[in-house]
């Protein structure tokens, strides 16, 4: 092995240990500033009830009224995946054109919204017989999640007049 072999093959490795020990480090200290900085995990959110609070309740509670009344007359034999998917795409454009101020309510759209994406996609898969399971997986953690912000923040909306139980 001659000097140069040698010497390119300590320098490919030199840069990747550098990279690697100022990760480490940068680590360390954003650890360390976390800590000393008492980080406690909880960040101070204040809520609102704006009137786009309150448009954004509503819309939300209409359009997902309307998807389980659809979603049930698909399971029925009654409505057309057609009508289900044109449905999602209906609550999407309604909840796209809302925008609450509230952090945990804006949170709760942008989650409806993927929801929907989610739904509209296991009703497709369903009708081209394909497993839709996957996808309603998804829709129902997304739920899920929606339901577990809004539940959080239930509380505190209630104190500022915004009523999301009809959403939980």
């Amino acid at each position: 092995m001659s000097e140069a072999g040698g010497t390119a093959e300590k320098t490919g490795v030199k840069p990747r240990f550098t990279a690697a020990a100022g990760l480490a480090l940068a680590l360390f200290v954003m650890g360390s500033l976390v800590l000393l900085l008492g980080g406690n995990g909880r960040a101070a959110v204040s809520h609102t009830c704006s009137a786009t609070d309150r448009q954004f309740v509503s819309v939300a509670q209409l359009n997902m009224a309307a998807l389980g009344s659809l979603s049930e007359d698909y399971l029925h034999g009654d409505a057309k995946p057609a009508d289900v998917i044109d449905q999602t795409q209906t609550a999407i454009l309604g909840l796209r054109n809302t925008d609450p101020s509230d952090p945990s309510l804006s949170k709760t759209r942008k989650i409806m919204r993927a929801m929907f994406v989610e739904y509209a996609r296991a009703i497709r898969a369903h009708a081209r017989h394909k497993n839709p399971g996957k996808y309603i997986y998804r829709a129902y953690g997304l739920a899920n999640f929606a339901h577990d912000v809004l539940a959080d923040a239930q509380p505190a909306l209630q104190q500022h007049g915004c009523d999301v139980s009809p959403l939980l």
